[in-house]
């Protein structure tokens, strides 16, 4: 079994240096941090995680509390959260809040009881417990949204960017009436993609206040379905959607159908998140892609970095999002010429 000594001398550094790079410590090198992982992966080394934990009588695992498990957006966060987290000899516990502040709150009563290393966390609402996890001294994370009071570290996208450049590609291709279902009111995410999706009307100068919009629940399709629905009963009906995230996209994909719309042909359609069936179906979906797996990762390693050393700066990470555009969103000026598809709000 390879010992740190091993892989001190594959790495070419000190022992101490390999102990700082796994326990994320900021002052090391990200190229001696580099070497030092990619020796780890390559002599199998395992880190005693559990001795050095115990000796803070803390235990050598990280929980991951996310809001929805069966959401690809999270699965990847996971994903990238486990990687880094096993690579520095950590476990991580996954929990699904539902969304629910109140099964936030357990699961966070959990991990002060368990004495985790420290806690990843997309906050579903105030995130009450997080401040006893503080004053213990157990790190906390924050992902997709920022905590809040005091700020803390945190990895973040710019969705409200995203959601301007999303809404401009609609009006840019020929779209005129441009709706947008988002989530629930007064979540961080849902708001900033709501208020980007006003941006970008108001610079194309049309009135955001008067746009059409609709929340719904984030991780159930039935509900986006209902709201889109509503939305198509417009006396003017919007002629392209902003979706907020793809299981929302799924309910919208399903009110497009009983209708007999057909994306990019008879309504632009652009949803953010790149989930694996985007591409199956046709036309392809348009999407605003997050780099998932790098918020999980990088998630990971300001969390470690904490660990390492709990007296350093709060630390924000903003990660951009591409837009991906394909057949759904680029139908606008073709309609408009030949005239020859239905109103969205036809039966």
């Amino acid at each position: 079994m390879a010992t740190i000594s091993d892989v001190a001398a594959k790495a070419g550094v000190s022992t101490a240096t390999v102990s700082r790079a796994l326990n994320g410590k900021s002052t090391v090198d990200p190229q001696l941090v580099a070497r030092v992982r990619t020796a780890v992966d390559e002599l199998g080394y395992q880190p005693n995680g559990l001795a050095r934990n115990l000796r803070r009588q803390e235990t050598a695992v990280l929980a991951l509390i996310i809001s929805d498990v069966e959401n690809p957006f999270f699965t990847a966060i996971a994903r990238g959260v486990e990687d880094v987290a096993q690579t520095a000899g950590y476990s991580v516990v996954l929990c699904n809040s539902d969304e629910k502040p109140d099964k936030e709150r357990r699961y966070l009563d959990v991990a002060l009881q368990e004495r985790v290393a420290g806690v990843v966390l997309c906050p579903a609402g105030t995130a009450t417990g997080v401040e006893l996890l503080r004053q213990r001294g157990t790190p906390v994370v924050a992902v997709d949204r920022p905590l809040p009071g005091e700020p803390g570290d945190q990895v973040l996208v710019n969705t409200r960017l995203a959601a301007r450049e999303a809404t401009t590609h609609l009006l840019d291709a020929g779209y005129r009436r441009v709706g947008c279902v988002t989530g629930p009111s007064g979540i961080r995410t849902a708001d900033e993609r709501l208020a980007g999706y006003r941006d970008a009307l108001g610079a194309a100068g049309m009135a955001p206040t008067s746009a059409p919009f609709r929340h719904a629940e984030y991780h159930r399709a039935d509900g986006a379905r209902a709201a889109a629905v509503e939305l198509l009963d417009l006396a003017e009906p919007p002629d392209a959607l902003l979706i907020a995230n793809s299981a929302m996209a799924i309910g919208v994909l399903e009110a497009l159908a009983g209708r007999g719309l057909r994306p990019g042909r008879d309504i632009g359609v652009v949803a953010f998140d790149d989930p694996p069936w985007a591409t199956l179906i046709d036309p392809p979906l348009s999407v605003v892609a997050q780099p998932t797996y790098q918020i999980g990762s990088a998630a990971a390693e300001l969390l470690l970095a904490r660990i390492g050393d709990p007296d350093r700066p709060p630390v924000t990470r903003t990660l951009a999002a591409q837009l991906i555009p394909r057949g759904s969103s680029r139908g606008g000026r073709h309609r408009e010429v030949t005239g020859g598809s239905r109103s969205p709000g036809s039966r």
